[in-house]
């Protein structure tokens, strides 16, 4: 008995041995396929792929687990599935006109024992339609907030949204409701204040998604400001002076335009024969009694704003002064007074060496007229020559009794 039982199982054994001798080799025969992502109405690739195969059969299964192609053979009866390539190595389908339906898990199967399988999943991406930006209102007044919504519809998957508003990235908030279609539709909200600077700057909603690139909407802001007001001199160009006329003109520009420019002196009244016409205030033959701050005052829809003018008479001049400039805000007709004066060295300079050759020419002058002018006188012996008729008489009336009669004349040059 014992020996009978010995004998069968190394007779079993042996079958087994025998019978695995006989089966395919799975070992080093590795099938591999990929995720594909398509958008609707594009055509989707799976690729079913054999390393090592040893003639065992390929096959590519749908979601519902029916058979598309078995090695190059296509039992199902969809023509947009069309073979790209069949080879020991390789099943490689398309699938045309992607929709929705043909979205989920693909099955890559290989015949052995047992049967490997891979799976491609098919995700089908859905654009979102145009966005849409809205407002609550059209136009904004300066200082005020603004709301604008960007709406995006009908998206696969859920799509987000960026606010820009010129170049400067604005945050919104966002909220996504999914539809019975497995559609997304999101919406955004984005508030801030407005400046006279926004006024014409682009807002864009952008929409970011993986089934499409530089998809936007745009809406420019429009705002309206108060006026901005500046007094512009346009006659005199320098010292307001007795006598002199005065123009001032008035710049104001706003949005809307401003439609009301009015002239008012500051704490008083404007001179009698002061004349406004539009948005210029004129004043002929000035006097000290028109000193004052001059205001002009710009009105539209928003507010006003105005500038001011400082006038300050100056005595009529002797000499033609020089001109000045006026400060940058509030102008003075008063501009340069009491600022320290620059010395000119170059005219001192000039000024000396003028006074130091009048000095040489006066000596040179006075010089040539004592060489001229110049008296003769006479010596010790010729005294008494004042008393005498002639000048022998007189050397010989000298006093000392000279008894040589020669003539003897000095004279001194």
């Amino acid at each position: 008995m014992a020996i009978t039982g010995s004998g069968s199982l190394a007779i079993s054994l042996s079958v087994f041995v025998i019978s695995a001798a006989f089966l395919p080799k799975v070992e080093g025969q590795n099938l591999e396929t990929d995720n594909v992502s398509v958008i609707e109405g594009e055509m989707a690739t799976i690729s079913c792929r054999v390393k090592n195969n040893d003639d065992s059969v390929i096959q590519l299964l749908n979601p519902n687990r029916q058979t598309i192609y078995f090695k190059d053979v296509r039992p199902l009866k969809d023509s947009r599935f069309q073979l790209v390539n069949f080879s020991d190595n390789e099943l490689r389908v398309s699938l045309s006109n992607v929709s929705l339906s043909d979205e989920g898990r693909y099955v890559c199967q290989l015949y052995t024992d047992p049967p490997q399988e891979a799976y491609a999943d098919i995700t089908v991406l859905v654009p979102p339609g145009s966005p849409i930006i809205e407002s609550h209102e059209d136009v904004v007044s300066e200082g005020n907030e603004t709301e604008l919504t960007c709406t995006a519809m009908g998206s696969k998957p859920a799509a987000s949204i960026r606010w820009m508003k010129g170049e400067e990235e604005l945050t919104g908030e966002t909220t996504v409701e999914e539809t019975y279609d497995r559609m997304f539709t999101i919406t955004s909200r984005v508030r801030f204040s407005v400046t006279k600077e926004d006024d014409g700057v682009p807002v864009d909603c952008i929409i970011d998604h993986p089934a499409v690139k530089d998809l936007l909407a745009q809406r420019h802001l429009e705002v309206l400001y108060k006026p901005e007001v500046k007094i512009v001199v346009t006659y005199p160009e320098g010292l307001t002076r007795e006598g002199d006329n005065l123009d001032l003109t008035c710049i104001a520009e706003g949005k809307p335009h401003p439609h009301q420019i009015n002239w008012l002196r500051v704490d008083e009244d404007v001179p009698p024969h002061a004349v406004v016409t539009g948005s210029d205030l004129y004043i002929e033959n000035l006097n000290k009694s028109y000193n004052g701050t001059y205001r002009c005052v710009a009105t539209n829809a928003v507010g006003e704003a105005y500038d001011d003018y400082v006038l300050y008479v100056y005595d009529a001049p002797t000499t033609i002064p020089t001109p000045t400039t006026n400060p940058v805000n509030t102008q003075d007709s008063r501009a340069g007074e009491g600022a320290p004066q620059k010395i000119d060295h170059a005219v001192i300079g000039g000024v000396v060496a003028v006074v130091m050759f009048a000095i040489l020419c006066a000596l040179i002058v006075l010089g040539r007229y004592f060489a001229r002018h110049k008296g003769t006188y006479f010596t010790h012996e010729a005294k008494g020559a004042d008393d005498a008729a002639d000048a022998d008489t007189a050397i010989i009336n000298a006093e000392g009794g000279h008894n040589n009669t020669d003539e003897k004349k000095e004279y001194y040059i």
